[in-house]
């Protein structure tokens, strides 16, 4: 869980890793403030300052603490993958909270977190209350039958219908819900964080 001055924290990092700064507002606000600054400073940051801070970002956008994250990157380094950046994306994108967020059931990660949390979701008509649940492909995420009239899921269902959905994820509009059809891909994503940093950090 992620406690402090969000926009701070999105001001520090150099990128809205929060979505509450993903907004024209704070955007326009963030350029008006970098106007005003002078040109200069203390010199170029070093790799390791630059790799802290691409780590930063990632772990703060996925909204998850120190300890997780490094497990995550150190897995994907011992199993010795051919493509470790792919392999951490992939990591981070099926766990059940980001899922959840992806396919609008929260508006953020971290609502989506509490969503899960509060027992709200349902992998293949199971609770599952556990964010960092892994997703597999064929995985089918629902709303648990007693939530679906809360007024958090008023217009799930319609907005479902026209929602652009990552590749991976399909919604299933006559069963009311989502299956997983395949493996998040890192190949084309416009990410706010550099993952090849982000694995030179772990491997120092």
């Amino acid at each position: 869980m992620i406690r402090g001055p969000k926009y701070k924290i999105a001001r520090r990092l150099g990128a809205p890793v929060f979505e509450k700064t993903q907004t024209q507002k704070f955007k326009i606000s963030e350029e008006r403030k970098s106007k005003g600054k002078r040109k200069g400073g203390f010199g170029t940051a070093t790799n390791f300052a630059l790799q802290l801070n691409e780590k930063q970002k990632a772990r703060f956008t996925y909204g998850v603490s120190e300890k997780q994250f490094k497990n995550y990157a150190m897995k994907v380094i011992n199993a010795n993958s051919s493509n470790p950046q792919e392999a951490l994306f992939t990591a981070l994108e099926t766990r059940l909270d980001n899922v959840v967020a992806r396919i609008g059931l929260g508006s953020t990660r971290a609502f989506a977190r509490q969503l899960v949390s509060h027992g709200h979701i349902l992998v293949n008509n199971r609770k599952v209350t556990v964010p960092s649940y892994k997703v597999e492909k064929g995985d089918v995420i629902a709303i648990r039958e007693g939530s679906k009239t809360k007024t958090v899921f008023k217009d799930t269902f319609e907005q479902a219908k026209t929602r652009e959905l990552p590749l991976w994820i399909a919604f299933n509009a006559e069963k009311k819900s989502w299956t997983i059809q395949g493996a998040p891909k890192l190949e084309g994503e416009n990410l706010l964080f550099d993952l090849d940093l982000v694995i030179q950090y772990y491997k120092l």
